[in-house]
C-alpha cells in the first residue's frame, strides 16, 4: 500500500470514528447558539430599548436608570468572553449548579450577548427620526405605544441586521466555551484536530461553522429586506 493511500484509509477510519462525536458537537453547538441568541437578544432587546427611552429626550426619560445601565454595558461587554467565563463562575455554580458543561457555558454566552445586543439595539434605535417621535408625543400617544409602534417599527429592518451580527459574535463564543467543558464545533476541532496533528478534521470543522455562519447571514440579510420594503 503506498503512503497516500494509507493516509486516505487512516483518514477514513478516522471519521468512522469520530462521526458519532462530530454529530454530537455540532448539536452542541446549534444548542449554546440558539439558546443564546433566544435569551441574551430578548434580554439585550430591553435593556438597549431602556437605553435609548431613559436617555436624556427619550420617552422614559429617567437618569439614574439610564446612568447605572449604561455602566453596566461599558463595564461587562468589554471583558474577553473566556474571562467573563471564569469572573461569573459563582453566578453560574448558583444558577446552574456547576461551573462547567453545556449549561455552564449558555450562561456565560447569556451575560456576554446581553450587554452585546443592548449596545447593538441602542445604536440602531438612535438612528431614528426624532420628529416622529415628538409627532407621536403631539398626538397624545403613551411611552408604551410609541415604542411599540413606532420606535420598533422604524428600527425593525436595521435591528434583524444587528442581531445576525450577534448570531455571529454567538457561533464564535460557542467556539470558545469548549474550554469550559461544554463541547461544540470548537471544542471538536482543537481536541480531534489541533492537538491530534489532523488538518482534515480542523478544516471541515471550519467549513461547517462557515455554513452555519453563511446560512444565517443570508437568511438575516433576505428577512430584513423583505422588512425594510414593506
Amino acid at each position: 500500500m503506498s503512503t497516500s493511500d494509507a493516509t486516505i484509509v487512516l483518514a477514513q477510519m478516522d471519521w468512522d470514528r469520530l462521526g458519532t462525536s462530530f454529530q454530537q458537537a455540532v448539536v452542541e453547538t446549534l444548542t449554546m447558539v440558539a439558546a443564546t441568541l433566544a435569551i441574551g437578544g430578548l434580554l439585550g432587546l430591553v435593556v438597549g430599548m431602556l437605553l435609548y427611552t431613559t436617555r436624556q429626550g427619550g420617552v422614559l426619560e429617567n437618569k439614574p436608570v439610564y446612568w447605572v445601565l449604561n455602566f453596566l454595558v461599558n463595564f461587562i461587554r468589554p471583558i474577553p468572553f473566556i474571562i467573563l467565563l471564569t469572573a461569573i463562575g459563582p453566578v453560574t455554580d448558583l444558577l446552574v449548579g456547576s461551573r462547567i458543561g453545556l449549561e455552564a457555558a449558555i450562561v456565560g454566552m447569556v451575560v456576554a450577548a446581553t450587554f452585546g445586543a443592548a449596545r447593538i439595539v441602542e445604536q440602531n434605535l438612535v438612528t431614528i427620526d426624532p420628529g416622529m417621535v415628538e409627532a407621536a408625543k403631539a398626538m397624545g400617544a403613551s411611552p408604551l405605544r410609541i415604542i411599540f409602534t413606532v420606535i420598533v417599527p422604524e428600527a425593525l429592518g436595521p435591528l434583524i441586521l444587528g442581531f445576525t451580527f450577534m448570531f455571529i459574535a454567538i457561533v464564535d463564543m460557542s467556539a470558545m466555551a469548549g474550554y469550559i467543558g461544554a463541547g461544540g464545533l470548537g471544542d471538536f476541532a482543537i481536541v480531534y484536530g489541533y492537538r491530534s496533528f489532523n488538518d482534515e478534521v480542523t478544516w471541515i470543522t471550519v467549513a461547517v461553522i462557515i455554513v452555519i455562519v453563511q446560512v444565517a447571514q443570508l437568511f438575516g440579510n433576505w428577512l430584513a429586506r423583505k422588512v425594510m420594503r414593506r
